[in-house]
C-alpha cells in the first residue's frame, strides 16, 4: 500500500473529532477539561479511561492504553495505520492517495456487503415488490424503511452475486462474507432469497452482515442471519448500531430486544436508544459493549414462557458486568409489535419505562410458581440462586438476599447458604432445609402441648387445625400429630402404641414427657391449649397478611381489593378458644 503523505496524516487528525469517535465505543462524561468513561481495552468498574480533546488524545490509568484518534481506531477496529488513516478519511470527506495493488481482505468484505444492500434496496423500491407488500400489511411505512434501510432479497438464485461480479468483487470474497454458498454443482448462489432484509452495523455504520425474514409464513427457518465472518461476530453485534448510540448516551439507558421487529415497534412507539441481538443469546461481549456506554439496561422479551426465560439467561450474562438491568413484562403471548398495534405508543413507552428491576420479576416468577410447601421454596430459592450469585456488589447481593427470603417466605440464612453453595458450585437445594423452622421458644411451647396431650389425650379435640400441625417435619410436630390421633380416649395414653413409626428424636421426646414426675392436672393442661390455639391463630394471620402482600406485589388480583382484605383481616380478633 503506498505511503500516505504527512500532511493528509495532519489534516485528517485535525479534523477528527476524537471524543465523538470514542464515544462510538465508549460512555464518555465530562470531566473538567477531560471526558471520563471505562475503558474498552479491559474490564474496569470505576472510570480510568481520559479522553483529552484539546490534545486529541486519550489515556487508561489503569492498563496504560494512550495515543490519538488513529491509535484508538487501530487497537479497537484491529486495523493497521493506513487502514486508520484511510477509514477516518473517508468519514470526513478527506481525499487520500489510491494505494498501489489490491486493497486489504477487510475492505473487500465492506465492499461486497455495500454492494448487496444496494441490491436489496433497490429490489424493494422496485414495482409490485413483495417485500413492500409484506411490510406494509405489518403497518411499516416508508419512513420506518427509510430509517432502518430494509430491504428485500429476490427470490433468485443469482441477484447479489451478479451484482458482485458487475463490480468485479470475487465470489469468494461473497462467500467469505457470507452473501454466497456454494453449490453442489461448484457455482455460487445468493443466501437470502425471498425475504425482506435489515443491515446490521458496526459502531462505524458499516454493514457487516444481514438478517432476514421470509413472507411466506410456511417457509423455514423464519429468520436466517448472515454467518459469521471476519466483519460480523454475532456474540457482539446488535441490529440498530450506530444509530441508537447517542439516544442511549442521551437518556442514560439502552433497551435490549431479542428481533429486528420488536426493535422496529420501539422506533415507532418513540423509544430510539433500543439494540436487538442477532439470531442470539445474549453474551459476555455484548455485556461489554453495553457496559462501555451505559450503566441501565431495559430488557424487553416476549411475553410468553420461551421469552421470560430468556430474560432470565440475559441476567446471568448482564449482572456480573455491574449493570443495573430492568425487565419489561409483556402480557403473555405477546411481543412488542403486537403490544404496540393493541394498546399504542404511549403504553409501550410506559412499559418501558416503569420497568421493574429484573432480579425482582425473576423472584415474582419464582413465587408464582408456588411457595406453599417448604420444599417449593427450597426450590423457589435454588431457582434464583444462580442469579444472585451474579451479582457483583455484596451490599446489593445481600439486599436481594433477603429480599428473597421474605417473598418465598424462607428463612435468610438459608438463601445466603443457598447462594453460597452455588458459588461453590454445589446443589443451592441441598443448602435449604426443606423442614419447617421453629424457634428454640415455639419448640417449648409445642413441648407443653405434647405434654398436656400424653396427660390428657381428650383434650387433642379441643386443638385448633393448623397447617404447622398437619406437616411433618420437627420431631415434636410428628409426635402431636400422633396424639392428636388418639385424642377423644378418656383413658390415658399406651405410650408404646403412640411411639410406633415415630423417629428416634420424637419417641426419645415422647418417653421423656412420660417419665415427668409432675404431670400437668387438668385444669393446667386446658390452658396450655388454649395458649397454643391462640398462637397458633396468630400465626395463620400472619400467613394470611403474607400472602396477601404477595398477591399485591404480583398483581394477580386488583390491587384495592387486597388491601381491603389486608385490613378487614387486621381486625379480625384472634380465634377463641373452647
Amino acid at each position: 500500500m503506498g505511503r500516505i503523505p504527512d500532511e493528509i496524516i495532519e489534516t485528517i487528525r485535525d479534523r477528527v473529532d476524537i471524543v465523538d469517535l470514542i464515544g462510538r465505543h465508549v460512555s464518555l462524561k465530562h470531566a473538567g477539561r477531560n471526558h471520563k468513561g471505562l475503558c474498552p481495552f479491559h474490564d474496569e468498574k470505576t472510570p480510568s479511561f481520559v479522553v483529552t480533546p484539546d490534545r486529541g488524545t486519550f489515556k487508561c490509568f489503569g492498563c496504560g492504553e494512550g495515543g490519538n484518534a488513529f491509535g484508538f481506531l487501530m487497537r479497537v477496529e484491529n486495523l493497521t495505520f493506513p487502514e486508520a488513516v484511510r477509514q477516518l478519511a473517508a468519514e470526513y470527506g478527506i481525499a487520500v492517495p489510491e494505494a498501489r495493488g489490491e486493497s486489504g481482505e477487510t475492505q473487500r468484505l465492506y465492499e461486497a456487503n455495500a454492494v448487496a444492500h444496494e441490491c436489496y434496496r433497490a429490489a424493494l423500491r422496485a414495482d409490485n415488490s413483495p417485500g413492500t407488500r409484506y411490510l406494509a400489511g405489518r403497518g411499516i411505512d416508508a419512513a420506518t424503511i427509510t430509517r432502518f434501510e430494509i430491504g428485500y432479497a429476490p427470490d433468485r438464485w443469482d441477484t447479489v452475486a451478479n451484482a458482485l461480479e458487475a463490480e468485479r468483487i470475487p465470489v469468494s470474497v461473497g462467500e467469505r462474507a457470507g452473501l454466497l454458498k456454494l453449490g453442489r454443482s461448484g457455482g455460487h448462489y445468493d443466501l437470502l432469497r425471498g425475504r425482506v432484509t435489515f443491515p446490521i452495523r458496526d459502531v462505524r455504520g458499516r454493514v457487516v452482515g444481514f438478517g432476514g425474514r421470509v413472507l411466506d409464513p410456511d417457509q423455514e427457518p423464519k429468520y436466517l442471519n448472515s454467518p459469521e465472518s471476519p466483519v460480523f461476530q454475532k456474540r457482539r453485534s446488535f441490529f440498530g448500531f450506530p444509530a441508537a448510540l447517542e439516544p442511549m448516551r442521551r437518556e442514560g439507558r439502552a433497551v435490549v430486544v431479542e428481533g429486528y421487529f420488536d426493535l422496529v415497534a420501539l422506533h415507532r412507539a418513540g423509544v430510539d436508544g433500543a439494540v436487538a441481538t442477532c439470531g442470539t443469546a445474549l453474551t459476555e461481549d455484548h455485556a461489554r459493549e453495553l457496559r462501555r456506554r451505559t450503566k441501565k439496561v431495559v430488557l424487553l422479551f416476549d411475553g410468553d414462557e420461551a421469552g421470560q426465560k430468556a430474560m432470565e439467561r440475559g441476567l446471568e450474562v448482564l449482572l456480573p458486568a455491574g449493570l443495573r438491568i430492568h425487565a419489561a413484562v409483556l402480557p403473555p403471548g405477546e411481543d412488542p409489535d403486537d403490544f404496540l398495534a393493541r394498546a399504542g405508543a404511549e403504553a409501550l413507552v410506559a412499559l418501558i419505562d416503569e420497568a421493574p428491576d429484573a432480579l425482582e420479576v425473576a423472584i415474582r416468577r419464582a413465587v408464582a410458581r408456588g411457595c406453599a410447601s417448604p420444599a417449593d421454596k427450597a426450590d423457589a430459592v435454588a431457582s434464583l440462586a444462580p442469579l444472585l450469585t451474579r451479582v457483583a456488589s455484596p451490599v446489593e447481593r445481600g439486599a436481594w438476599e433477603d429480599r428473597l427470603a421474605l417473598s418465598v417466605g424462607a428463612n435468610p440464612e438459608d438463601v445466603r447458604a443457598a447462594v453460597r453453595a452455588q458459588a461453590r458450585g454445589e446443589d443451592p437445594a441441598e443448602a435449604v432445609p426443606i423442614a419447617p423452622r421453629f424457634e428454640a421458644s415455639e419448640v417449648r411451647k409445642l413441648k407443653q402441648l405434647a405434654h398436656s396431650l400424653v396427660e390428657h389425650p381428650h383434650l387433642g379435640l379441643t386443638v385448633e387445625a393448623d397447617s404447622l400441625l398437619d406437616a411433618a417435619g420437627h420431631p415434636v410436630v410428628d409426635l402431636i400429630r400422633r396424639l392428636l390421633d388418639a385424642a377423644g380416649s378418656e383413658r390415658r395414653v399406651e405410650i408404646d402404641e403412640i411411639s410406633e413409626g415415630l423417629s428416634e428424636e420424637a419417641r426419645a421426646i415422647l418417653y421423656t414427657l412420660a417419665a415427668d414426675d409432675h404431670p400437668p392436672e387438668e385444669a393446667v393442661a386446658m390452658r396450655t391449649v388454649a395458649d397454643t390455639n391462640r398462637w397458633l391463630a396468630g400465626r395463620r394471620e400472619r400467613e394470611r397478611q403474607t400472602e396477601l402482600t404477595e398477591r399485591l406485589r404480583r398483581g394477580d388480583a386488583d390491587a384495592l381489593e387486597i388491601l381491603r382484605a389486608k385490613h378487614e383481616a387486621s381486625r379480625v380478633p384472634p380465634e377463641r378458644t373452647h
